[in-house]
């Protein structure tokens, strides 16, 4: 069983940075891949970076790439979304999320572990 808590939401302004921090609460933190996913009032939960167990490999979503990093820290158990240039688009509850499974990193019917997320506020 592994828990998942969200931190380092917050309001911010177009053009600011923000990094946000997942930490996991359980064994062998290391066997999972590790995705951050979020949700937009109105919208569906989408994919938005996926990092996998060492660290080595990174996935991002097109509307993201290149603005945000995901990093993980496996002696912390800590997993990381680095946020730079926000846009109000960006505005979302951001979830972290865990799988055992390598592939198919961007569907989150294959996540085994949600936390209750964090709210992300994005201001023009």
């Amino acid at each position: 069983q592994l828990q998942l808590v969200e931190s380092g939401g917050g309001l911010v302004q177009a053009g600011d940075s923000l990094t946000l921090a997942c930490t996991a609460s359980g064994p062998r933190f290391i066997e999972y891949n590790m995705g951050w996913f979020r949700q937009a009032p109105g919208k569906e939960r989408e994919f938005v970076a996926a990092v996998s167990r060492g660290g080595l490999n990174a996935n991002y979503a097109d509307s993201v790439k290149g603005r945000f990093t995901i990093s993980r820290d496996n002696d912390k158990n800590l997993v990381y979304l680095q946020m730079n240039n926000l846009k109000p688009e960006d505005t979302a509850v951001y979830y972290c999320a865990a799988k055992v499974t390598s592939a198919t990193y961007w569907q989150q019917q294959w996540y085994n572990y949600w936390g209750q997320g964090t709210q992300v506020t994005v201001s023009s």
